[in-house]
């Protein structure tokens, strides 16, 4: 291109750049190749934080955790084909979990992929991922840019956030345009996150049943946290002194440490609420569909969510409410002006009893000097860090035991600062999740996972180190899925199928990135190890080495791994071991 074309004329790279930029889009994680290496390195020229992944599921966690910590989407980039199905588990994973993210990935040649020729890595990506997704677009022409990035902006924020693909053909990535027409083209939406109030008949029909109820119980599932929505659900609970049960993403939006919480009794509360105001939270698998053992037989539900195709998705909602949580939580405190209510001090009583009783049974389990330590005081140490830190650090969980008990254990008291394996229950998000958050807010991140979980995404402590991330990784080693001591039911010698390395250092990992290794053995070297490495705000690393027979096999949902009726495996595998950790059977 000559120095006057230069001055006249704009291209792909260049132009997807400045789109992205004008809908508020700054940071781009990815793991680069054909055709879009040329326009990862233009974007980052531009002005935009280009964070290199190790893999491209992670490159879509990170940015999807930025999505639900920030209220915007970020950008994962992914090359064509394998690059780009490598990104399709988490894309589908940030749709199912609520969160914005727009995926770009670079495909091959239209024309020649369109018939089938063999182009090189030739896949009609845009239809692989319309199932993944909220919405696939393709870009052909260069002049449809800002309207490909607007509307995938809108669609990846508005209602229930999540996950629009972008397909960006090799052929579309050498196109150019006048920079006069350019200009003429570029737009942002306006307003692409509109507040959508719920009826006032259905906040009336609330509040009427609400009225009625003897043990109401709010749920807060992690839509709450998505809308933003803690100031106006902690002026509710406090003006009615509802009991709440938060979900797991949803921890903080009210502090773990309010007296209304039933976390510490999360069954009794089920078990005996007779009107349940669901706040962005889903009658899934997690809440037993809303029905079953875990309820009361004659309960009847509110449901506040902005889609009004989850009304009714498991059971009968008794009172729908489609809206925004923000307006809805607004229109039901208006209400209580008009009308005040509080909840029977007999009930809210009942709620902290069973609390304390529980949390008293529990402390003592944290507090243990045993070694080797069990999941239950390895967290009770690293709760202490959290606790000192709270205000600063944002915590990445994932694993089995290592999920479950952390999300027992360690408290939240701001929303937003607990990301962890969410809807699905997916292993391989974490290190992702973490590297997300650091970038996101730039605070320090705590990282808590399993030795398994940690093993999908661990190479991505190296991204850590190499963009100076403030984050720790703590992983708890108990040596296998689950747990470190099943036995190999036959006679080859193999490993158990849930045996991994029980005498692994995971800490020389970042050693051999520039990162600092730290290896404990007791509760006392796991808080101190942890506070330095919180402290330090450099990439770190801390090995928790667990008992081989810590942990539970499903962690708390063993239900949904059912056994064997005849063989080695019908009797139950449970051993003393675990009930000395307090399993919940």
């Amino acid at each position: 291109m000559t120095e006057e074309q230069n001055q006249t004329i704009t291209d792909t790279p260049h132009y997807l750049a400045k789109a992205l930029m004008a809908n508020g889009i700054r940071d781009m994680y990815g793991v680069v190749g054909i055709p879009v290496t040329d326009f990862a390195r233009i974007a980052q020229g531009m002005g935009m934080r280009y964070i290199g992944m190790r893999h491209e599921a992670d490159a879509v966690n990170a940015a999807a955790a930025e999505g639900f910590l920030n209220a915007r989407p970020a950008v994962a980039l992914t090359v064509s084909a394998p690059g780009f199905l490598n990104g399709l588990p988490a894309l589908l994973e940030a749709t199912v979990n609520g969160f914005p993210v727009i995926m770009i990935g670079g495909s091959s040649t239209r024309h020649i992929v369109d018939l089938n020729e063999g182009e090189y890595e030739g896949l009609d990506q845009m239809g692989y991922a319309k199932p993944f997704c909220k919405a696939s677009l393709r870009i052909d022409r260069i002049e449809d840019i800002p309207l490909a990035v607007a509307r995938a902006a809108r669609i990846a924020s508005c209602g229930r956030p999540g996950a629009v693909y972008l397909d960006l053909p090799d052929d579309t990535v050498a196109q150019m345009l006048s920079k006069d027409a350019a200009k003429a083209n570029l737009w942002t939406p306006a307003n692409p996150q509109p507040s959508m109030p719920p009826s006032r008949a259905s906040v009336d029909a609330a509040m009427a049943l609400l009225r009625q109820a003897k043990h109401p119980l709010m749920v807060i599932g992690k839509g709450a946290a998505i809308a933003r929505a803690e100031k106006e659900i902690r002026e509710f609970i406090g003006k009615t002194d509802i009991p709440f049960q938060p979900m797991s993403m949803a921890k903080g939006v009210v502090p773990d440490d309010d007296p209304h919480s039933t976390a510490s009794c999360r069954s009794l509360a089920l078990g005996n609420a007779d009107v349940v105001l669901l706040v962005g939270a889903r009658l899934n698998w997690m809440l037993s569909f809303g029905q079953g053992k875990p309820w009361n037989s004659q309960v009847r539900f509110i449901q506040i969510d902005i889609d009004p195709e989850e009304i009714d998705n498991a059971r009968k909602i008794d009172v729908p409410m489609v809206g925004d949580i923000r307006s809805a939580m607004m229109m039901l405190n208006g209400a209580l002006e008009e009308r005040p209510f509080t909840a029977s001090e007999e009930w809210l009583g009942l709620i902290r009893k069973a609390g304390a009783a529980n949390k008293a049974k529990f402390a003592a389990k944290e507090r243990s000097e045993q070694v080797p330590m069990s999941h239950f005081n390895a967290l009770g140490a690293i709760a202490k860090v959290y606790d000192r830190h709270h205000e600063d650090l944002i915590l990445a969980n994932e694993g089995a035991n290592s999920l479950d008990d952390c999300r027992n254990i360690i408290a939240m008291r701001e929303p937003r600062r607990r990301l962890d394996c969410g809807t699905w229950g997916v292993m391989g998000c974490g290190t992702g999740y973490a590297i997300g958050a650091a970038v996101a807010t730039g605070r320090k991140v705590l990282y808590i996972g399993g030795d398994s979980a940690f093993g999908f995404d661990g190479m991505e402590v190296e991204t850590a180190c190499r963009y100076r991330l403030p984050i720790t990784f703590v992983v708890l080693n108990n040596g296998g899925i689950y747990r470190g001591d099943f036995e190999n039911l036959g006679t080859d010698g193999d490993p158990s199928p849930l045996t991994l390395d029980y005498e692994a250092h995971y800490e020389t990992m970042i050693e051999a990135f520039g990162g600092e290794g730290y290896y404990a053995t007791t509760p006392e070297e796991t808080e101190a190890m942890v506070e330095r490495a919180v402290m330090s705000g450099r990439p770190s690393f801390v090995h928790v080495q667990l008992a081989k027979y810590a942990g539970r096999e499903s962690g708390n949902i063993g239900s949904l791994n059912p056994k064997p009726v005849v063989g080695a495996l019908a009797a139950s595998e449970v051993t003393a071991h675990d009930y000395a950790q307090g399993a919940r059977m």
